[in-house]
């Protein structure tokens, strides 16, 4: 009986790039799983070769940390989360579609867009309990944004902060002012309000001058009724003391009165 050679695929691995058929699995496997990993509430979905993540109604109290990389949708609608901490999305570069509306949302961070805010095509805040964010949170997002049905609280720092946002035109008319600095415009609809005219930010320097002006007279006040007690206290005690100069005899009150009328 000949034997025959052994094929050359069982004498030695087969290599692929330098690498073992075994060894470059492996990689695969590294670098592939995170991507494909889904939180277990959540469910995952294919979207034009990525990843659309669906956790809305899941009674979430936070946002998930375990999310696919190559997520380029994030619907977190409808559950219990109450704040959007820094760097909640940091590792979602792909990120276009964010929900987050029908939450309990009260306090955004300054850096709770980090990583995706330039890469947001539309960023849904609605229906939350947010009365005022910072400005700087919003800084590079060029998203499309829904700010409708938040309490919020019309001032010059939420001004600034819609200033430069791209708001839902089918939504705008619905982000109304339950309180504001002027109590004049609590219960109107922002945009009316900033249409007619109203500087929020004018009217906040205005008051600042005036407590400015109020201490600045209280501390004059303040003075002034110091001045007014100092000199009225010495004039009691020159008074009281040239009385007694009046009861001693009368050599000795010609010498003391020429004392007192030289210090006057």
């Amino acid at each position: 009986m000949v034997n025959k050679p052994m094929p050359a695929l069982f004498r030695k691995p087969v290599r692929v790039a330098g690498l073992t058929l075994h060894r470059a699995l492996l990689l695969i496997l590294v670098f592939v799983e995170p991507v494909l990993t889904c939180p277990k509430i959540c469910h995952c979905a294919e979207k034009n070769g990525m990843t659309a993540v669906h956790c809305a109604s899941r009674n979430l109290e936070e946002i998930p940390t375990d999310l696919p990389g190559d997520t380029v949708s994030l619907f977190l609608d409808s559950n219990r989360i109450t704040k959007i901490p820094n760097n909640a999305f940091k590792d979602l570069g792909h990120l276009q579609e964010l929900d987050l509306s029908k939450n309990s949302i009260e306090i955004i961070d300054i850096g709770a867009f980090n990583g995706v805010a330039e890469g947001l095509r539309l960023l849904d805040l609605s229906n939350n309990h947010i009365q005022s964010a910072p400005k700087e949170a919003f800084s590079k997002i060029k998203a499309k944004i829904r700010l409708s049905n938040n309490p919020w609280h019309c001032e010059c720092a939420l001004q600034e902060a819609l200033r430069e946002l791209k708001l839902d035109p089918e939504t705008v008319n619905e982000i109304s002012c339950q309180t504001s600095v002027q109590e004049e415009y609590a219960g109107k609809p922002l945009i009316q309000v900033l249409d007619s005219g109203i500087n929020f930010c004018n009217f906040h320097h205005k008051t600042t001058d005036v407590a400015m002006f109020v201490t600045m007279f209280g501390w004059f006040t303040m003075v002034i009724s110091y001045v007014v007690y100092y000199v009225r206290h010495n004039q009691e005690d020159a008074r009281r003391h040239l009385e007694y100069l009046k009861s001693l005899p009368s050599t000795q009150l010609t010498k003391d009165c020429d004392t007192i009328n030289t210090v006057l």
